[in-house]
């Protein structure tokens, strides 16, 4: 199982970050390891002082494909979810100056949070999901699927160019703006419209 993550996925965030807007979209991978266990707190690693929150709604892939057109994207995955992608800032930034790749910044032990799943059936339009990150109850970014520059459909026959996608595989599809860093006894809750979907204790 791997996580597929697409980076600059919505412009109001490509701006805060001050990149440059993409003509295809930025694709980069997480392992397994990644992924922080179901209930345990967020430990901020010893390497970056600078580690920030970025939300994302995920998609779980339901099938083994290769090479997928946009217009059949649809059969390969029946879940929606939402999660976090932990950022070590700092040490992402120094990574990209030296044009060195940045996994160390992005993938590490416990980089990836990855909450409850729900049946895609349950969005009329899968376009117009909204979703949110709160920190200590303070609402720190809000997004909606309609402003992605490209969409989950587009998103999973792009990668699957690259990468043969298989039964479990988690796609990443980007935050909005409102990125930030993350403080020792931090409490992260993510929503998708209303709806709780994951709670992250920072230590």
């Amino acid at each position: 199982m791997k996580l597929i993550c697409i980076g600059r996925n919505y412009s109001n965030h490509i701006k805060e970050l001050q990149n440059e807007k993409p003509t295809e979209p930025v694709v980069f991978l997480k392992p397994d390891t990644a992924i922080l266990l179901n209930k345990q707190p967020f430990f901020i690693p010893d390497f970056s002082n600078n580690v920030q929150h970025e939300v994302e709604l995920l998609v779980k892939i339901n099938r083994v494909g290769k090479y997928i057109s946009a217009e059949f994207a649809h059969k390969y995955y029946d879940h929606i979810g939402l999660g976090i992608d932990f950022t070590a800032r700092d040490l992402q930034q120094s990574l990209k100056q030296k044009g060195l790749p940045w996994e160390k910044a992005k993938a590490f032990d416990g980089s990836a949070v990855v909450g409850k799943w729900v049946s895609k059936s349950k969005f009329e339009n899968l376009d117009n999901i909204s979703f949110s990150l709160t920190q200590n109850d303070v609402v720190v970014q809000l997004g909606n699927t309609q402003n992605m520059l490209w969409s989950i459909d587009e998103i999973i026959a792009y990668v699957s160019q690259f990468f043969t996608l298989k039964i479990g595989d988690i796609i990443f599809t980007g935050t909005p703006a409102g990125v930030g860093p993350v403080q020792i006894n931090d409490v992260l809750t993510g929503y998708i419209e209303n709806e709780e979907f994951f709670k992250v204790k920072v230590k």
